[in-house]
């Protein structure tokens, strides 16, 4: 399946049968956010939540990409993945 669109992207990824590398996982959390929200503009978090930090980290490093083009990185990775996890 090859998909064109975010919505469509965001959809097949709840159709993976396996899930994909914490490190894959970080691309996609990174890229939909930026593609959807812009630039991270919330507070670091705090503490030892390890994963919420990583989150965040991996958002704050896409500082400056324009929308569209997270919305086309995002879908070109959920294409490429969907071929391991469906």
């Amino acid at each position: 399946m090859h998909v064109t669109t975010l919505e469509e992207a965001f959809n097949l990824t709840k159709k993976f049968t396996s899930k994909p590398g914490n490190e894959e996982l970080l691309k996609l959390y990174s890229l939909y956010k930026q593609a959807t929200e812009g630039d991270n503009q919330d507070e670091p978090p705090g503490g030892f939540d390890f994963v919420a930090a990583a989150k965040y980290n991996a958002w704050s490093k896409l500082k400056g990409m324009d929308k569209q083009e997270a919305v086309e990185k995002y879908i070109s990775l959920v294409n490429n993945l969907s071929k391991a996890h469906i």
